[in-house]
């Protein structure tokens, strides 16, 4: 019986010969048949021997607790004097980056200058000198020996005198307030070496036989003068002279500004730069004017064996001066390297700050232009376009080339980042970042120094993106259902054909 049942089955039971008749109909429809049975096997075989992207979300499974940020930003009005990054973590980390970092002063025309310089954190100065004693009012109570100029005053100071040394201050600045008697003690240095040389002058008395020789070499004016200048006062003259830090304190020659100081602030260090400046104008040779102050500075601060010890201490930290003015009105800063920061949300900032200024805020401008941001590593690759979407690689760097300008005192633009971990499978080192960002412009309030701020947040879900091939089992079920569909099909039609012509021929 089971012999049977196998002998009676056959799926595939042949007509005979003899009753089957060939058509014009059927070798058209068999003919079209075939051609789309190859057009089709030939299209799923091309699809076959091509990859297909495939994406998939998962929870991040990186577990590097850092995470690099590469960028290049250009502050386009901000000195690199002032120019410094902070890294706020909310894991309650803040930092002063200096390390990874390179910045070069930009000229007013955006042009970088041959100079760089490492990101050193700022050097700690000495505000003012510790040996002063005694209080402001009790240095004025014999007269006011550092000269408060105005536009009018500081015009002939600067024509009637060959230097000129003067204090940019605010009179709400701290830092000003604690140099001002060691101010005014400068300025009293310079008194005693004007009136030593009127008392070298009565001692050439002796030796000369007029008095018109006498009234000669007795007439000697201030080797330097000191004068001060009240910013609150006189916006617009600091304004002219582009103050945006108190206090700042500006060397003249002949008229013209020569040099900011930066050095200690201590009577000794600020008579040693003024010295160094009349050399410089008169000759490293020559005989100069302010030979004495040092000496006369020394007398009145150095008081004890510790202060002689500390002095000591300044001049072996002492660095040669550097020529620090610029005619343009509007260097900016180039800041580039990258930070390595904690893998939790935060932001790095970049602001002006001093440990030994005070900024003016109104004066403070953060504009600038980010011409790369990334995250991860600095040069990422893709092997083959096919292994992501079309623009992903500007997924990554959305920043790269824009600009963001202030036009408003008070103001600055904040950026936030969501940062996509993003791997790619079919490629060694595959990992990325993309950054979904947004930018708006933030107001400060009047004694707040604006900052350019770039906020950050890492998605704790990752993309996957993966070629992958279909299987050959999938293949050849395609291959098949393109065969046994398009017999069926055109089956069905020519059946449908056949059925209709008969009806018609009746």
């Amino acid at each position: 019986m089971g012999g049977s049942f196998v002998a009676s089955l056959d799926m595939y039971r042949k007509v005979p010969l003899d009753l089957i008749e060939g058509t014009r109909r059927g070798s058209v429809l068999s003919t079209l048949a075939v051609f789309t049975m190859g057009l089709l096997f030939f299209l799923e075989t091309k699809a076959f021997r091509r990859a297909t992207l495939h994406t998939s979300l998962a929870l991040d499974s990186n577990k590097d607790t850092k995470i690099r940020v590469n960028f290049n930003i250009t502050m386009m009005d901000l000195k690199c004097d002032y120019a410094t990054i902070d890294v706020v973590s909310v894991l309650g980390t803040q930092q002063n980056v200096s390390q990874h970092l390179t910045k070069a002063p930009i000229d007013q025309f955006g042009v970088r200058r041959e100079y760089r310089s490492r990101n050193d954190e700022q050097r700690d100065v000495q505000l003012y000198d510790t040996t002063i004693e005694l209080s402001i009012e009790e240095l004025h109570e014999d007269g006011e020996h550092a000269i408060s100029l105005d536009q009018t005053t500081l015009e002939v100071a600067l024509e009637e005198n060959t230097y000129v040394f003067v204090d940019f201050f605010a009179n709400w600045c701290s830092h000003c307030r604690d140099l001002a008697p060691t101010w005014e003690t400068l300025a009293e240095v310079m008194l005693e070496v004007a009136e030593d040389r009127v008392d070298e002058g009565l001692h050439y008395q002796n030796h000369i036989h007029s008095e018109e020789e006498f009234q000669a070499a007795v007439r000697v004016e201030l080797p330097v003068l000191i004068g001060k200048v009240d910013c609150v006062h006189h916006g617009e003259l600091c304004s002219g002279y582009e103050i945006r830090a108190y206090p700042t304190l500006k060397f003249f020659v002949d008229g013209e500004e020569k040099a900011d100081f930066s050095g200690h602030r201590t009577v000794v260090e600020l008579a040693h730069f003024i010295e160094e400046m009349e050399k410089r104008h008169k000759g490293a040779t020559t005989t100069v004017k302010t030979s004495g102050a040092k000496h006369f500075a020394e007398e009145r601060t150095i008081q004890n064996d510790a202060h002689e010890a500390y002095a000591r201490a300044l001049s072996a930290t002492r660095r040669t001066i550097k020529q620090t003015w610029a005619d343009e009105v509007h260097p900016g800063c180039n800041i580039y390297g990258f930070l390595l920061v904690d893998r939790a949300p935060g932001n790095f900032h970049i602001q002006a700050q001093s440990r030994h200024h005070d900024l003016a805020a109104h004066l403070t401008n953060v504009s600038h232009i980010v011409h790369h941001l990334s995250y991860g590593k600095r040069h990422f690759k893709l092997k083959d376009p096919s292994y992501a979407p079309p623009g992903f690689l500007r997924t990554t760097r959305p920043f790269d080339g824009n600009v963001y300008v202030t036009h408003q005192e008070h103001e600055a633009h904040h950026h936030y980042m969501k940062v996509v971990t993003t791997i790619n499978l079919n490629q060694a080192n595959g990992r990325a970042y993309q950054i979904l960002q947004s930018s708006q412009l933030s107001l400060y309030k009047s004694d707040i120094v604006p900052e350019a701020k770039f906020t950050y947040d890492l998605s704790p879900i990752a993309v996957t993106y993966e070629n992958k091939y279909r299987p050959w089992y999938d293949y050849l079920t395609s291959v098949m259902a393109i065969v046994g569909g398009i017999f069926t099909v055109v089956g069905m039609l020519e059946s449908g054909i056949y059925s209709v012509s008969r009806k018609k021929n009746r």
